[in-house]
């Protein structure tokens, strides 16, 4: 704290007159006897010293190339294959190509140890069929072939147990889509690996020794839900053996080295769990560091009989749903459909929609809610406009008792399509619907009961009306002047439409006159998250902290972000933003995700601190 306090403290000595202090040229210069009539704080370069370095976070959006590995347990699979192949030996050509057919079915199982490269085992069992020059002990049977002595048909059972890497290409080359994301729902698999050949002979034949056998294999899997835990897959296979494989040693062709097994089939494969193929934390860059910083103050030109200056802090609060930080989302995201600010002032639901409308209408009339069909973002508005009247409630914790969360009815649906022109969509993660906007990294984690999936309460914490609640049961020090949310938002737009109705005129006008004739020395933002997590695998704790960590310092993020993007804001873009690791996380021992103790521990606090006249 002294050392972010460091510099305000300067410019308030400065200002004051205590210390007097003139940066240009970096010479200390006695104020009063150059201007006489007034105490002044010049535009200029303030240089800050090393003790006050500022500490900063730096993160980067999650690349889709760098993801975190997860325990030995998860990402497994199993699958089951069945086909035919063509044998391709020494003899094939001698009859037809119907002769060398033969099915063939496969069973096995893997693992992924990252998106895009796994391992499998597998067993085979199937025969191979052609052609061969009549010997005793091989594997001919039958009559000579189109009466040509010497040449039979040919036939020899086989077991096939094999080891294979398993690279995903379509990740390879994309990256990792996400869980629960829609794209690349039809990915291309290579397989290759090595095998152990037991051969089973036919009649009387003592059969051949066991041999190795190589295995290529291109497949492409088409993914039957979101999870992508449950796909069909085409598979084009070669098994390749030494040129033995049917007991012909005198090679017919000098070019045929091997012999080989060449096949089309079909399967399915299925992968355990939420960690089966899809359960993957995508990776982001976290930097903290300490950086030297210098600070421009602007003239502040005070009179000898006018009042002193001023300062103090303007602090207000964002409180977020559960699981949502706005990562996803502008303004950390740019160009994104959903701003995450104008989500919490005045969005809808998960802001989400159906793509087909006239599918999702249809099954709404059948009395169903179309969860499983193609979602997309409904862009958002700013929240200083009238919106439609559609009988729904937006933004977050801004009516009291009415939450964000939409009916499942149908026919509530119907009757908002209606009116709205489209229908509203939850989001989808394959194993559960949730009815308020999360993360894609956090959209996988199971919560301790259905109900915490919806928002079925509302206390106002971000509009004006609730700042009694939040003085109740935040930490507040004297000299914080406290505002809502809803007040700072119309106070950087404008106090008109929706947000106005939560707003108090008033406030906006006093944040407005700070900001306006004000001097903003430093902002400070502290995100916030609950110690609630329901994950119970190995190492528990780390994996719940490092969880609600990133929550909280992405909802700091996004309203850095948020502030800095303001054009009165930009003399203080640079400024300190202070995370606490020690208070970040808030000890919430309520199950629902929907109560007040867990409520006010979602979000941010930012401190604007000021001086002015």
């Amino acid at each position: 704290m002294k050392k972010t306090l460091f510099p305000v403290l300067i410019a308030l000595f400065a200002v004051l007159g205590v210390y007097p202090l003139h940066a240009q040229n970096n010479k200390v210069v006695n104020i009063d006897e150059l201007y006489p009539d007034y105490r002044e704080v010049y535009r200029d370069t303030l240089l800050v010293a090393d003790s006050s370095s500022v500490f900063i976070m730096e993160d980067t959006p999650a690349d889709p190339y760098h993801v975190v590995s997860n325990p030995f347990r998860q990402n497994w699979f199993i699958f089951a294959t069945g086909g035919a192949h063509t044998f391709r030996g020494d003899y094939s050509n001698l009859g037809p190509f119907t002769g060398t057919i033969s099915p063939d079915y496969s069973v096995g199982f893997g693992k992924w140890f990252m998106p895009w490269l796994g391992l499998k085992a597998e067993f085979i069992q199937s025969n191979s069929r052609g052609y061969t020059e009549f010997r005793d002990g091989g594997y001919g049977y039958g009559d000579w072939i189109n009466g040509n002595p010497g040449y039979r048909k040919m036939k020899t059972g086989w077991l096939d147990f094999s080891g294979s890497a398993v690279i995903n290409l379509t990740r390879l080359f994309k990256g990792y889509e996400g869980y629960g994301a829609r794209e690349n729902m039809g990915q291309f698999l290579f397989n290759v690996g090595m095998g152990a050949v037991h051969h089973l002979g036919f009649a009387n034949s003592p059969g051949s020794d066991n041999e190795l056998s190589a295995h290529f294999e291109l497949q492409y899997s088409q993914f039957l839900t979101p999870a992508k835990n449950l796909s069909l897959d085409i598979k084009a296979r070669s098994l390749l053996y030494e040129t033995n494989h049917d007991l012909e040693y005198g090679n017919r062709d000098a070019n045929m080295h091997v012999n080989a097994n060449l096949g089309l089939h079909l399967g399915l494969t299925y992968y355990f769990g939420k960690n089966g193929n899809n359960g993957w934390r995508r990776g982001s860059s976290t930097i903290y560091r300490n950086e030297y910083r210098e600070t421009e103050v602007p003239i502040l030109k005070i009179k000898e009989n006018e009042r002193p200056v001023q300062s103090g802090t303007l602090t207000f609060f964002v409180f977020y749903p559960n699981n949502y930080s706005g990562r996803n989302d502008a303004p950390q995201i740019a160009d994104a459909a959903v701003n995450a600010i104008d989500y919490l002032a005045g969005g809808i639901y998960t802001e989400k929609r159906y793509v087909d409308n006239d599918l999702a209408r249809q099954q709404l009339q059948a009395g169903k809610f179309p969860t499983s069909l193609a979602t997309i973002d409904l862009p958002t508005e700013p929240a200083n406009r009238n919106f439609a009247q559609l009988g729904i409630q937006r933004g977050y914790e801004m009516a009291k008792d009415v939450p964000i969360s939409l009916s499942m009815d149908p026919k509530d649906a119907l009757a908002f399509g209606e009116k709205a022109g489209f229908y509203y969509a939850p989001i989808n993660d394959g194993l559960h619907l949730w009815h308020y906007r999360v993360d894609d990294a956090t959209l996988r984690q199971q919560l301790l009961s259905g109900d915490n999936y919806r928002e079925t309460t509302s206390f106002g914490l971000n509009a004006h009306s609730g700042l009694d609640i939040v003085k109740q049961n935040m930490d507040l020090s004297g000299n914080e002047e406290l505002v809502s949310f809803a007040d700072m938002y119309a106070a950087l737009t404008t106090n008109e439409g929706f947000i106005s109705q939560y707003a108090d005129a008033a406030t906006v006008q006093r944040i407005l006159d700070i900001i306006n004739n004000g001097v903003i020395l430093q902002i400070q933002a502290d995100g916030i998250a609950t110690s609630q997590d329901n994950y119970s695998g190995q190492d528990a704790a780390r994996i719940g902290l490092e969880r609600n960590t990133a929550l909280a310092q992405n909802r700091a993020k996004t309203v850095i972000d948020w502030l800095a993007a303001d054009p009165r804001f930009s003399n203080v873009r640079s400024q300190s933003y202070v995370f606490d690791n020690e208070t970040s996380i808030r000890t919430v021992n309520d199950k629902s995700t929907r109560g007040l103790n867990a409520k006010v521990n979602r979000g941010v606090r930012v401190r604007i601190k000021y001086m002015m006249k």
